[in-house]
């Protein structure tokens, strides 16, 4: 059976998060004081005690789960140390996807991520911009609801669950056509903006010249891109450019779970706080298996499961 590792996106945090790992282990509470070093503010702090407000911040958040992320995925590799067939992240977690196939180091890892929230942040502040979840829509449903509205499809989430970017009227609107059209779910989402739509493009913009700055190598195993749903190539110049483009593209996970499944992978393994990734494995292809890390005792159960 071969094994896909995935990461957390930006929604999992939780106040809490990653203390257990650090108290038990003090090369993982190393990751947390050297991500206090490279940030400049107390990330730890915050990931252990909150306030949830601090941590909901997308400059804040994004570095704090991929910390948490990364420090789960270290603490399986010690206990079991059997290397996974590839990776795959949503969103942000296909930074952590990256960091954990040595595309990037650990401290660039966090320096990018730290941007890239702060410059979404400014993105969503700038214009009034939402999310909405849309549940059982035909791909002609859809299609109308975005063509009513100028909606465009933030996630692909699984063949029944897609996720919307707009402006605040754009995403009123689309709750109300989406009964129209006869679609099961609207569900409009509390995000900050319209992530992974061309609201993002001032913060896609910015982020540019950070990346410049970054070191990216080849993978050492496959890791799964949000825009193609495909490996990405083993040419860094060529990561870096998908990289960018995933901040204003949509973000496919339902494509990347059926690449991990075409590599032969039929159990697939969360690190960081909650588990909507494994849910949404399990929408995609109930047949496969899940198990996470997010603390110590689901570390544990996932080591027992693992076998």
């Amino acid at each position: 059976m071969s094994d896909c590792c995935i990461f957390a996106g930006q929604g999992a945090q939780v106040p809490g998060m990653g203390k257990d790992f650090a108290e038990n282990d003090a090369e993982l509470m190393k990751l947390f004081d050297t991500a206090n070093a490279v940030l400049g503010f107390d990330l730890k702090k915050i990931c252990f005690e909150g306030p949830a407000e601090e941590l909901t911040k997308s400059n804040v958040c994004q570095p704090a789960i991929f910390v948490t992320s990364y420090a789960a995925y270290l603490a399986l590799q010690k206990k079991r140390p059997t290397p996974f067939a590839c990776a795959a992240g949503l969103s942000l977690g296909e930074w952590g996807a990256l960091c954990a196939a040595g595309v990037l180091d650990f401290d660039a890892t966090l320096k990018v991520l730290e941007a890239r929230g702060r410059f979404m942040q400014e993105a969503c502040e700038a214009t009034p911009s939402g999310m909405i979840a849309i549940v059982g829509a035909s791909a002609d449903q859809l299609a109308a609801l975005c063509e009513k509205t100028g909606c465009t499809v933030a996630n692909v989430n699984s063949a029944a669950q897609q996720v919307l970017s707009g402006s605040k009227d754009a995403i009123a609107q689309a709750a109300t056509v989406a009964k129209e059209l006869g679609i099961k779910r609207a569900i409009p989402l509390a995000t900050a903006g319209a992530f992974h739509s061309p609201f993002m493009a001032p913060a896609r913009e910015k982020l540019a010249p950070v990346l410049d700055t970054i070191t990216f190598s080849s993978p050492k195993f496959p890791v799964l891109s949000n825009v193609t749903g495909k490996p990405h190539a083993s040419d860094p110049g060529a990561i870096k450019a998908l990289m960018l483009e995933q901040v204003t593209g949509t973000t496919n996970w339902a494509a990347d779970v059926e690449a991990a499944k075409a590599l032969g992978c039929t159990r697939f393994v969360e690190f960081g706080p909650g588990k909507v990734l494994s849910g949404l494995v399990k929408k995609i292809d109930a047949s496969l298996e899940t198990a996470n890390v997010g603390d110590l005792a689901s570390l544990d159960a996932t080591v027992a499961a693992l076998g």
